[in-house]
């Protein structure tokens, strides 16, 4: 039986939501201002000219930079096949998508491997492009990154992160042993633009890096529909972000397979499924839209299956504080160990 205090303190919380969505939307006649370099040279003018409509933008953090609602997630580009990769990023593209995620640990490098081949030689200064690293210490850190600029085929990322935080102590241990150091270097030397932090298993882990440093610029995390009820990002860390002006990038916004009944990575499952039982696709993300995000970042199979997250970017309204508690309470009943099995 849910605590009475606890859904309360989640209803207040999720109604004041509201304000500080809308404060991160930025009308639809706006232009990008984050894409790339800090202006669009000639050749990045013609390609924007070629795509066309870009999807709408939201506030990067307290950067005065703008991004798409929407990002293309590299975990996925990394299980594809050239063919398909080079087809879902041009599709990307074509459909007004300028975010594009990856890390060095997606396949072994071969999402960013991908990037560099298919995104970067032709479409560098109208992408937005993130990374991140798992290194434990400052030596691996440098040579993911050295790595990640070699496969990407890119002189400066616009996005790199101290990835997959487990916990306080993993947090405490990656800052003493000099991981955070080679990001701020890195920046300095104009190899990354902004920095930031990721996790997906403990917010606890969030919660210290806010405590002990305010350089981050950005936080990548679980926003989904099912979050509030189990060991909530939302609740805990959306705040804080908030109110330090952090940008917040949404992932396991369908919980990784976890509402399709999965309990392993890019996998669903023959557990109780959320989506479709309980949920459309429409509400789960919209839900998660109407929190206060910069992005989306999506792990689209296939250039089809990115098609309809694009063409529910586009569709998207706001949801009020009714709907939003409306859709937590139907999930609630779920079990979380296995909607959100990468918690711990």
């Amino acid at each position: 039986m849910e605590n009475r205090d606890n859904k309360n303190n989640r209803r207040d919380f999720l109604k004041s939501l509201a304000g500080l969505t809308a404060g991160m939307m930025l009308p639809l006649t706006a232009t990008p201002s984050g894409l790339g370099g800090s202006e669009i040279n000639s050749t990045a003018a013609r390609n924007v000219d070629r795509f066309g409509e870009l999807l709408p933008l939201r506030k990067f953090g307290r950067s005065g930079k703008s991004i798409t609602m929407l990002g293309l997630g590299g975990a996925h580009i990394a299980r594809m096949s050239d063919a398909e990769a080079e087809k879902t990023i041009e599709k990307a593209l074509e459909e007004g998508v300028r975010f594009f995620d990856n890390a060095e640990s997606y396949g072994a490098g071969e999402g960013e491997r991908k990037y560099g081949r298919f995104l970067t030689p032709k479409y560098r200064d109208i992408a937005f492009i993130q990374s991140k690293t798992t290194a434990r210490d400052g030596k691996t850190a440098q040579a993911h990154l050295e790595g990640t600029l070699k496969r990407m085929n890119t002189d400066y990322l616009d996005l790199y992160y101290i990835h997959a935080v487990t916990s306080p102590a993993d947090v405490d241990a990656r800052l003493k042993n000099g991981v955070l150091d080679v990001l701020v270097k890195a920046k300095k030397e104009g190899k990354v633009r902004h920095i930031g932090f990721s996790g997906h298993s403990d917010f606890n882990a969030h919660l210290r890096m806010l405590e002990v440093t305010d350089l981050m610029e950005a936080c990548q995390m679980p926003i989904n529909a099912f979050d509030p009820n189990y060991k909530s990002f939302i609740t805990n860390v959306l705040p804080i972000l908030s109110e330090k002006q952090i940008a917040p990038v949404a992932m396991k916004t369908l919980a990784n397979g976890g509402f399709f009944g999965g309990t392993s990575h890019f996998n669903h499952g023959d557990n109780a499924k959320i989506v479709p039982a309980v949920l459309s696709i429409q509400e789960a993300l919209h839900f998660s839209w109407s929190m206060p995000i910069s992005t989306l970042v999506t792990g689209a199979d296939n250039a089809a299956m990115l098609l309809e997250k694009v063409e529910l970017a586009r569709n998207f309204r706001m949801m009020d504080e009714g709907k939003r508690q409306q859709l937590v309470e139907k999930v609630a009943s779920f079990d979380g160990r296995l909607v959100e099995y990468y918690k711990v």
